[in-house]
């Protein structure tokens, strides 16, 4: 499992003097990224492709109240990834000083291609990279229809 210790900063911290909602997704933001960056998704790597990472859903479960004053460590491990790589589920749980596991998140997204605003499979290196990272005990081989599960559609604004 990679994992990644985070110092609770005076910014992280919201009116009720616990972590704030944006905090533990920039914390896991980070952590997904310090992983891909580490395993050869860096800047250079991915302009070289043009493409970028977007995200479809972050959902965020809360358990335990995370206070300041004391270090948080955020895991990451693949719950899901369709065969080519497109489309991607990471899992990311958030543990106290004490290793008490404060919340989680599931995560997913796909490529893009910068140029196009498509999304794309990911180019076969970059995938063999991705697939070493540890799966989850319910990792599974992720489709276009996993990405449509929550059924949930824009409804526009009638003006």
């Amino acid at each position: 499992m990679y994992l990644k210790e985070f110092e609770i900063r005076w910014s992280d911290i919201d009116a009720n003097r616990h972590l704030a909602n944006s905090s533990y997704l920039n914390f896991m933001s980070h952590t997904r990224m310090s992983y891909l960056i580490e395993n050869g998704f860096g800047q250079k790597e991915l302009s070289k492709h043009n493409i970028g990472p977007v995200v479809f859903y972050e959902h965020i479960y809360y358990f335990k109240e995370i206070l300041a004053e004391k270090p948080v460590k955020v895991s990451l491990e693949l719950k899901g990834l369709s065969e080519n790589g497109m489309f991607f589920e990471f899992l990311h749980n958030i543990y106290d000083h004490n290793g008490k596991n404060c919340a989680r998140c599931e995560m997913m997204g796909s490529w893009i291609d910068l140029e196009t605003r498509k999304l794309i499979d990911l180019p076969e290196k970059l995938l063999q990279n991705l697939e070493h990272l540890d799966k989850t005990e319910d990792f599974k081989v992720l489709t276009k229809e996993d990405t449509r599960k929550y059924n949930v559609k824009p409804e526009d604004l009638k003006l």
